[in-house]
């Protein structure tokens, strides 16, 4: 298909503090969307937690990233089994676009029909400190890549730990201090 887009599968820091991710994949956009919000889909990837799908919701991502491939990997010293974090749904326009807050940061995704594949943009707002540029980097990459691989019906490829240490080696060598 010519003048297709086709993204880097590197996050790229648009500003210093600002992380943005293509990836184009499977479609149906209303499938992909279901992957974003629907708690049983969304731990298939990323984090489990029951989203409201409105503006001011709150809602609390639950991690457990030992659950997403077989096998986990070798958790790297200092990650628990489980992690959460509170968050609040800030846009929400089905099918297409999702916002909420992360921390001191927000998180947009936007979801956009290419033919029979969504492009998904996803922007990371307000990571401050390097260390967590490259965490968060290397995280949203690899949660991705699942989240592909899960759209596909296939297996991940890689244990989910083993091959986060590794983009968090790729990205130091990516990201300026």
């Amino acid at each position: 298909m010519s003048g297709a887009i086709s993204p880097n599968t590197y996050g790229t820091f648009t500003e210093p503090t600002t992380l943005v991710f293509q990836r184009l994949l499977p479609g149906p956009v209303e499938r992909v969307w279901d992957y974003l919000t629907q708690s049983d889909l969304r731990r298939q990837w990323l984090a489990a937690g029951e989203m409201e799908q409105k503006a001011g919701a709150s809602f609390t991502l639950v991690w457990q990233n030992d659950t997403l491939t077989n096998p986990p990997g070798t958790r790297p010293e200092g990650f628990g089994e489980t992690h959460t974090m509170e968050s609040r749904v800030t846009v929400c326009e089905p099918p297409r676009k999702l916002t909420f807050t992360w921390g001191e940061g927000d998180v947009a995704i936007e979801l956009a029909s290419q033919g029979e594949k969504v492009l998904l943009t996803m922007t990371h707002r307000r990571i401050a400190e390097h260390s967590a540029r490259l965490m968060i980097g290397a995280g949203w990459h690899a949660h991705l890549d699942i989240l592909n691989a899960r759209l596909l019906g296939n297996t991940p490829a890689a244990p989910f730990w083993d091959g986060w240490v590794q983009l968090r080696r790729e990205y130091a060598d990516r990201v300026p201090a």
